[in-house]
């Protein structure tokens, strides 16, 4: 059952898949109904799940399971990953890369590999104050209020290489 997950609890289940580059415009709607169906149709165990899935930012792909009703197991979250990899054939991006991190820079979201990242901080073109996507949130409480955090606050920061942290 597709539901808006503002009528979820705080403590549903949330899973971000990033895309590699951001999907055209042209895409969105198709991938938006895809992802709808998808969760429309999510069972566990032949249960329904409680869920709702959306694209942000035309990047990233957000499922929430309010699993109250019915918990999200092996076999259905495989059933999310599978779903995903067929959008990564579908549209030619890569949605598992987890150093491919996504930052704000002029109300725009961009990402960076994290060699290219590291540059990009020594550079100064990012910074402690730069905006970074939190992709490791794992409940909708935090995913509406940390799944952006300031670099300087973030994971990302530790993942930064001494050098470059002593060049900025």
């Amino acid at each position: 059952m597709t539901t808006k997950s503002n009528n979820f609890s705080g403590d549903s289940k949330v899973w971000i898949y990033q895309s590699s580059t951001a999907f055209k415009d042209i895409d969105v709607a198709n991938i938006r109904h895809s992802v709808q169906q998808f969760t429309q149709q999510w069972t566990s165990h032949s249960q329904q799940l409680e869920a709702y899935g959306e694209i942000y930012h035309n990047r990233f792909i957000v499922f929430v399971v309010d699993q109250k009703l019915a918990q999200a197991s092996g076999c259905s979250i495989d059933k999310s990953v599978k779903f995903i990899q067929q959008l990564e054939q579908s549209y030619g991006v890569d949605m598992f890369d987890r150093m491919n991190f996504a930052y704000m820079k002029d109300g725009e979201v961009k990402s960076a590999n994290k060699e290219e990242f590291d540059e990009l901080y020594r550079l100064g073109v990012i910074n402690d104050d730069t905006e970074v996507f939190n992709n490791l949130v794992d409940n909708l409480t935090d995913f509406q209020e940390k799944w952006t955090v300031r670099l300087g606050d973030s994971w990302h920061k530790n993942l930064l290489s001494w050098e470059t942290m002593a060049q900025a």
